[in-house]
């Protein structure tokens, strides 16, 4: 058990909270832009943020997704174990903050599909192991252009990583890898739309304009 566990559940909540906050959203109010939630696939990512032709917004709002996983989680494995927490708050805090960010209570739990979030919760768990599931994406993406593939396959591939970087980069934990796989399903439930209109042919490439309704990663 936690030394204190309403420590815990402050820091869920917190975590919560915070992945949801819709950077999508948000930013481009603040540029001046239309609601990603009108155009496109109406999902509230940095990918359909790009079909509006700013990529400012687009990377505003990929960094910002990002770091409102990265962030909760570093801050629980740097400062936890002062209050008696270890790997299971950090994956309480990582779960939650995703889970915020796919169902954020501030925008009517209708949020993105949570790769960003996922990313940044990966490099906040293990530096090495979000680099690993990065590149991934990166490849994939470079090579197929298409999002929502590269996404997928990041997401296969998060929980072999973890657990192959055992002894080798990092020491596993039971409450980690949990987290980890769970995001992962998650991930790929999410993308069900995609994966459909990726067998049919008919999924669009990264940097289609706003005008094209198809659903994609992000």
């Amino acid at each position: 058990m936690f030394e204190d566990s309403s420590v815990v559940v402050l820091l869920t909540l917190a975590a919560y909270l915070v992945g949801s906050l819709s950077f999508a959203v948000i930013v481009s109010r603040v540029m001046g832009l239309d609601d990603p939630r009108t155009y496109g696939s109406q999902n509230p990512g940095a990918t359909n943020v790009l079909r509006s032709g700013n990529k400012q917004a687009a990377m505003a709002t990929l960094l910002f997704d990002a770091l409102k996983g990265y962030l909760p989680v570093l801050l629980v494995k740097w400062y936890g174990p002062a209050f008696g927490l270890d790997d299971r708050a950090v994956a309480l805090v990582a779960i939650s903050a995703f889970i915020g960010h796919l169902w954020p209570v501030f925008f009517a739990f209708k949020g993105g599909k949570g790769v960003a979030t996922a990313a940044g919760i990966l490099f906040g768990v293990e530096p090495l192991l979000g680099a690993a599931v990065m590149g991934t994406w990166l490849i994939v993406a470079f090579f197929f252009r298409y999002s929502s593939l590269a996404a997928l396959a990041a997401s296969l591939f998060a929980p072999a990583y973890y657990l192959f970087g055992h002894q080798l980069a990092w020491q596993t934990s039971d409450a980690e890898l949990l987290a980890v796989t769970v995001m992962s399903a998650l991930l790929l439930m999410r993308h069900k739309d995609n994966i459909a209109r990726l067998v049919s042919g008919q999924e669009t490439k990264i940097g289609a304009k706003k005008d094209a309704p198809t659903e994609e990663a992000s």
